[in-house]
């Protein structure tokens, strides 16, 4: 801590866990990946140090803007909270006037002091810290108590070692660490459901991969380019994002020239899934993710992801699809990707598709007419064809690079 003219400087974070107190012998390992998410995601900040105990992680600022590392805090998820701190010594009166200081360069007309004792040797009991440093403030100030809603709130973490002050508390993404859940493959188009699904899993402590069908030159490369964008909005959530992106056009040219127009969709999703499939085996990914919303076009009828779903045997998980359109475009919006997925370049599930699309496909009738064809083939054309690319929050490169996870 720094006491200049009255005025305090903040001189850590502390950092609270949040669901992580739930996960009993797991506790210590979910920790640690914390720290390294924490770490990755405030790597360009070279003088912060870090503390973890139990129940808590400090972040030493070593004079780093504190709102600049707030920022990309954030987008860490496995964080119930954290707020701003000043650490000073475990005396009473060193506590008081520090408190005393916040009170003053604040703007506050109420106050409350909340102290949290660990240590339990110190003389006094929380109770008695209240009253001794709301006193003080009393005394020297003309802001009022009022323990109900005060404007400002000083929080007091006492433990032997040190004690951290602290006057708000910023809420964090929550959720677990990313990467404690295995790893799995988002079906990452361009618009504005699948983003979300990366975003949901993510939260979950699940690592990310995505893949993309492309099918040139139907599909632009604006349209490609939108993609890559929308990967690298959602990049700062765990470091960066592998993206596959997948020539599709000769295998949907085939679907159309040998299947019912009707059932083109449903063949196009088969197929997709069995090249997700053989991508997510090879990347050691446990699972397919995509952005399905049950009933929200035909190809997500239950029948319809009944039909599409049996050529896997991988466990395929749907985060949003039990939303509405409404509530996923608010999560959209949240995360920063709803402005990139709207701008209309049209993707391969868009371009060619039917006017009567069948809402209730069974998997015979696919069958039937997948046997008219061998996609086999074109499958492995498509794979062997698959371009991967790195990319990182903030950068308008996108980088070759090993996996991270």
């Amino acid at each position: 801590m720094t006491i200049e003219q009255n005025k305090l400087t903040y001189d850590h974070i502390l950092v609270r866990f949040g669901e992580l107190s739930t996960k009993g012998k797991n506790r210590k390992d979910f920790i640690k990946r914390l720290l390294t998410n924490v770490k990755n995601a405030l790597r360009d900040f070279n003088e912060l140090t870090y503390e973890r105990t139990h129940d808590r992680m400090y972040i030493m600022l070593n004079g780093e803007d504190h709102e600049a590392v707030a920022k990309h805090l954030q987008q860490v998820f496995g964080i119930s909270s954290f707020s701003f701190a000043v650490k000073v010594a475990s005396d009473i009166e060193v506590i008081k006037q520090t408190c005393l200081v916040l009170a003053k360069q604040s703007d506050a007309q109420t106050f409350k002091i909340e102290a949290r004792r660990s240590f339990k040797q110190f003389p006094m009991v929380s109770d008695e810290i209240n009253r001794e440093v709301a006193g003080e403030i009393l005394r020297n100030t003309d802001i009022k108590v009022n323990v109900r809603e005060p404007q400002l709130r000083i929080q007091i973490e006492l433990h032997q070692e040190a004690t951290y002050i602290m006057t708000g508390k910023i809420k964090g993404n929550g959720g677990y660490p990313v990467g404690v859940g295995g790893k799995a493959l988002v079906m990452l188009s361009g618009g504005i459901d699948s983003p979300v699904a990366c975003y949901m899993t993510m939260k979950r402590g699940v690592a990310i991969e995505c893949i993309h069908y492309t099918s040139p030159p139907y599909t632009s490369q604006a349209a490609q380019d939108k993609v890559l964008e929308l990967a690298r909005a959602i990049a700062p959530y765990q470091g960066h994002i592998r993206l596959h992106i997948i020539p599709f056009t000769d295998l949907q040219l085939a679907i159309y020239k040998n299947c019912d127009e009707s059932y083109a969709i449903t063949i196009m999703r088969r197929m997709m899934y069995r090249i997700a499939e053989r991508v997510a085996q090879k990347q050691n990914c446990l699972a397919i993710v995509n952005g399905e919303s049950i009933g929200q076009v035909a190809s997500q009828t239950l029948e319809s992801m009944q039909t599409i779903n049996c050529v896997t045997d991988m466990p395929v998980i749907r985060p949003v699809a039990c939303l509405d359109k409404l509530e996923i475009i608010d999560i959209s919006q949240k995360i920063g990707t709803y402005d990139i997925s709207i701008q209309p370049f049209e993707d391969c599930c868009t371009i060619f598709t039917p006017k009567n699309p069948v809402t209730k496909p069974t998997k015979h009738r696919a069958e039937r007419l997948e046997g008219r064809f061998d996609f086999t083939s074109l499958i492995e054309d498509c794979i062997a064809r698959m371009e991967s690319v790195d990319i990182y929050p903030g950068r308008d490169m996108i980088e070759e690079n090993e996996n991270i996870f």
